[in-house]
């Protein structure tokens, strides 16, 4: 019974850990995407007219 529930811990923490990483690199992906397209538009903000 106890390596029942140790193989069902295990499995909860290898796959809090793919989560974690996953999440980890959306948002760093994310992150680099905002950064990038706010540089563009500080960079073009002198040719927009209003």
């Amino acid at each position: 019974m106890e390596q029942k529930i140790y193989k069902v811990m295990r499995g909860a923490g290898a796959a809090n850990i793919v989560v974690g990483v996953i999440t980890l690199a959306v948002g760093l992906a994310s992150g680099i995407l905002l950064i990038v397209t706010g540089a563009k538009l500080i960079a073009g903000k002198s040719k927009i007219l209003f």
